[in-house]
């Protein structure tokens, strides 16, 4: 258990990465500081000293099918960009962390054993006056060898199936207004179901639920509390869910590496693949 209650130390402070930006933007590949966004026109107008920015739709997806990187590619991506898998790497991003959290989860699903997530993001960051530049580094290109995977973290739409059937607990993370199946999106995002609703038995505890309004995450007993409300209390497997699995994997960071419920899976098919599935049952409504 860390000082702050949280199972892992996988969390760090603004102030915790300040005070290490030498180390950020040194060619010594030990420490790497990453801004993982959507839109990576934010990390070309300013980013903190010595980040890697990384476009999570072009660089960290697979490009001729809706899938995670190849282990290749990953092992390429991060070893060009002077990351090796004995770094400890710092993510950050827009969002509140989304895609940050997800390119965490990846990570540890290819077995990267240090890295870390940068409590409030980019947002954070920005908003609080912490060092920005425009300069892009550049780090000495280094041997990136990945493990895994580790299968234990990732939820298939099998794992989904079993789950209706047993009665295991599924957390929908979207906003009340997708879990009910009035909009398919969050407002100015694409749509990527035929369907909405929910899949079935699943529990609406929004990802926003888990973070302070600064972004930052709320404290282990908050946390505790507010999976304890729907009956989650790490006792029994449990599968997070959204529409593309990045706000999912801020609610399995929250479960798995903060509360350190080690059952917890992430289903990054999500409603994505969920509501355009032929046969498969879904719920409208609250």
């Amino acid at each position: 258990m860390t000082d702050d209650g949280y199972a892992k130390d996988v969390l760090v402070s603004a102030d915790w990465v300040e005070e290490r930006l030498d180390e950020f933007q040194s060619d010594d590949p030990s420490h790497r500081l990453v801004e993982v966004d959507v839109d990576t026109e934010l990390y070309e107008e300013s980013h903190a000293p010595g980040a890697v920015g990384f476009n999570w739709e072009d660089q960290l997806q697979d490009q001729t099918q809706r899938d995670l990187l190849t282990k290749d590619a990953l092992e390429d991506l991060l070893g060009s960009h002077g990351i090796s898998d004995d770094s400890t790497v710092v993510l950050y991003g827009d969002n509140s962390n989304w895609f940050a959290s997800y390119t965490y989860w990846q990570l540890k699903y290819y077995g990267h054993d240090d890295v870390r997530l940068l409590d409030g993001g980019r947002d954070y960051w920005v908003e609080n006056d912490y060092p920005l530049t425009d300069e892009v580094p550049e780090f000495s290109a280094v041997e990136y060898e990945a493990s895994g995977p580790r299968e234990s973290i990732r939820a298939y739409r099998e794992d989904v199936e079993n789950a209706i059937e047993r009665g295991i607990p599924l957390v929908d993370v979207r906003s009340p207004e997708e879990y009910s199946g009035e909009i398919l999106a969050p407002p100015g995002l694409q749509e990527t179901a035929q369907r909405g609703g929910h899949i079935p038995g699943a529990e609406n505890i929004s990802w926003a639920a888990v973070t302070n309004d600064d972004g930052t995450f709320k404290t282990v007993e908050e946390l505790q509390e507010l999976y304890a409300d729907d009956g989650i209390d790490g006792d029994e497997t449990t599968i997070a869910y959204c529409r593309i699995a990045e706000r999912s994997s801020v609610a399995w960071f929250a479960l798995h590496e903060l509360l350190g419920y080690e059952d917890t899976a992430n289903y990054d098919g999500s409603w994505t693949e969920w509501g355009n599935l032929v046969g498969a049952e879904i719920e409208k409504g609250a």
